[in-house]
């Protein structure tokens, strides 16, 4: 009975919990599918009509397509190009011997020590004299190297077994052929884990984008939210249907792999599931 009880509590509990975590989000919904003159009415709910005149406002008449190509654009390359330099200096870390290596990964572990607040004024300093100011490409280039992404590969790379690598050079593998044909196969999980996270991350900053860009045309979703007010002042249903047009994608990539995100916790740090 106790047993029962005990179970009864916490699924009450996790009921509770579960709503006043999700509450905010049902009531954007609901905002967002009311009319402009419904969401100042009045405090309620559901909305009475419901209408998706909000939603069909901020895709057609105003500049949420843009941004909205600008963050897969921007998270898409900052992606893509992270994964890549990582994976090679992970490799290169863990596996070759060369004069340097330690003090060199070393030295890139201490990036993780500094908040990118406190880089903010020399970063913008280096985009402005690359000419890259206002452009997609200064707000990928600071973003492509994570020594915490680095940190996470070299990690695995370590517990592969040496002999792995000995093989595959005895069977006249390059260090090239040996990346990809045993050591890719063996991180799959955690290349997914890194590349959701990385994605996640790209898409939602708003600091650095919010400092290197100044043309509505190379706005990013977090940016353009903060620009969706007229002249007919704060449009609560559009903004609510923008908002939750800019957070579908990495919610649904989230769910849609959040096991393989686990697995690829779970394989760096050498703990099976």
């Amino acid at each position: 009975m106790n047993i029962k009880l005990s179970s009864l509590l916490a699924a009450i509990l996790t009921l509770l919990l579960c709503f006043l975590w999700s509450s905010p989000l049902l009531w954007a919904f609901s905002t967002a599918l009311r009319s402009e003159a419904q969401t100042v009415s009045g405090l309620q709910w559901l909305p009475d009509p419901s209408t998706v005149e909000a939603f069909v406002n901020v895709l057609t008449f105003g500049s949420l397509p843009t941004f909205f190509m600008n963050s897969v654009v921007t998270s898409l390359a900052i992606t893509g190009v992270t994964l890549l330099i990582t994976v090679l200096a992970a490799y290169s870390f863990s596996q070759l011997r060369f004069r340097g290596a330690n003090l060199i990964f070393w030295t890139c572990m201490f990036g993780i020590i500094f908040p990118f607040e406190a880089l903010v004024i020399p970063l913008f300093r280096q985009i402005y004299h690359m000419g890259l100011v206002d452009s997609l490409g200064g707000i990928i280039l600071p973003q492509i190297v994570s020594p915490m992404v680095l940190f996470v590969f070299k990690r695995f790379f370590d517990q592969v077994p040496k002999d792995f690598r000995e093989a595959a050079i005895l069977d006249g593998a390059s260090e090239l052929q040996v990346l990809l044909k045993v050591y890719i196969p063996l991180s799959k999980n955690i290349i997914y884990a890194m590349a959701i996270i990385t994605f996640i991350g790209a898409w939602n900053n708003f600091l650095w984008p919010f400092l290197v860009i100044s043309s509505t045309e190379n706005m990013t979703i977090p940016i353009g939210l903060t620009q969706l007010n007229d002249s007919y002042g704060v449009r609560y249903a559009q903004n609510m249907a923008s908002a939750l047009i800019g957070g579908m994608p990495v919610a649904i990539i989230y769910v849609l792999f959040q096991k393989r995100v686990a697995s690829g916790f779970l394989a760096a740090t050498g703990l099976k599931g």
